[in-house]
C-alpha cells in the first residue's frame, strides 16, 4: 500500500493518439480509487483498468471534465459496467456531460439497464465552483472558460494537506488564477514542444506547448508540474524532450509520465 496519495494515469494522448490511450486518470488513497477523472474515448477504458490492476468495481466517483469523445466515450462503458454487474457509480459533472451521457445510454443499452440510471447510477450535476468529496478528498470543480466547449478543471484537497489542480485538456484563462495559483501539483495539458509547434500546430487546436505550461507554473508559483494530453509521434523521446524544455524556465519538479505510470503525491 503506498504511504501517500497518487496518481495513476490510464491515458496520457490526445484526442487521435494511437500509441497511447486517450487522457485519463484515477486518483488514490490509502489502498482506495476515491476518484477517477474522465475515462478516454471508447471501451479500451476497461483494458486500462486491467492493466493497471485496478478493479472496475473499485470506482464509484467519476468526474467527467467535457463531452469531447475522447472524454467522454469511456465513461458510457463505466456506466455500463456498473449498471449490468450492479454496483454504485457517481458521475459528478455540469449539465451537458450529464445529459449527453443519460442520452447515449438510453439509446444504446438494454432498457432494464438503463432504467438504472438516476438510481444504482447517480448524475450530480455541478456548477461553475461547486464543491463535493469522495473519501477523504475534498474537490472544488470550476469553469476553465474555454472558447469552444464548456469545460470543468478542479482542485483537490488530498488528506496529506497537498492540493492538486486540473486545468482540463485547453490553455490557463487568467480568470481561473484563483483555483491554480500556489497550487503543490499542476496538471497541465502540453500538446507538443514549442521548437516543434510548426509540426503539430497546437495553437490552432486551441492547445498550449511544454513551453507555455511550465512558464504558467513558473508564473503561478506552482510546486510540481505534470505534463500530459500530447501527441503520440515522439513517445520514444517525449519524457527527455519535455522536460528538458519546460525546466529551462519552470524551477519546480516535471513529471512527464506515459500510460499506467503513477506518481506519488
Amino acid at each position: 500500500m503506498h504511504a501517500s496519495p497518487y496518481i495513476t494515469f490510464l491515458g496520457t494522448g490526445d484526442a487521435l493518439s494511437t500509441r497511447c490511450f486517450s487522457t485519463c486518470f484515477t486518483l488514490h488513497d490509502q489502498g482506495k480509487v476515491p476518484l477517477m477523472v474522465d475515462a478516454g474515448g471508447g471501451n479500451g477504458i476497461l483494458t486500462q483498468l486491467e492493466r493497471a490492476g485496478i478493479r472496475k468495481e473499485e470506482i464509484q466517483d467519476l468526474f467527467v471534465t467535457h463531452t469531447h469523445t475522447d472524454h467522454l466515450l469511456g465513461c458510457v462503458w463505466m456506466m455500463r459496467i456498473a449498471l449490468q454487474f450492479h454496483y454504485p457509480l457517481r458521475i459528478w459533472s455540469h449539465r451537458k456531460v450529464l445529459d449527453t451521457l443519460t442520452y447515449i445510454c438510453h439509446q444504446t443499452l438494454p432498457p432494464k439497464e438503463a432504467e438504472n440510471i438516476g438510481s444504482l447510477v447517480t448524475m450530480n450535476c455541478l456548477e461553475d465552483g461547486d464543491c463535493f468529496t469522495v473519501g477523504d478528498i475534498r474537490v472544488q470543480c470550476f469553469d476553465i472558460h474555454s472558447e469552444k466547449e464548456i469545460q470543468f478543471g478542479f482542485t483537490a484537497q488530498l488528506p496529506n494537506g497537498q492540493s492538486i489542480c486540473c486545468l482540463g485538456d485547453e490553455p490557463y484563462s487568467p480568470l481561473c488564477r484563483e483555483y491554480v495559483e500556489g497550487a503543490d501539483w499542476l496538471l497541465s495539458e502540453a500538446f507538443c514542444l514549442y521548437e516543434d509547434r510548426e509540426r503539430f500546430l497546437p495553437y490552432e487546436k486551441n492547445h498550449s506547448t511544454v513551453l507555455d505550461a511550465a512558464r504558467l507554473a513558473e508564473e503561478l508559483k506552482v510546486k510540481n508540474l505534470i505534463l500530459y494530453h500530447t501527441e503520440d509521434k515522439t513517445l520514444e523521446s517525449r519524457r527527455e524532450r519535455y522536460t528538458a524544455e519546460a525546466e529551462s524556465v519552470f524551477h519546480g519538479r516535471v513529471f512527464v509520465p506515459d500510460d499506467l505510470e503513477w506518481i506519488e503525491l
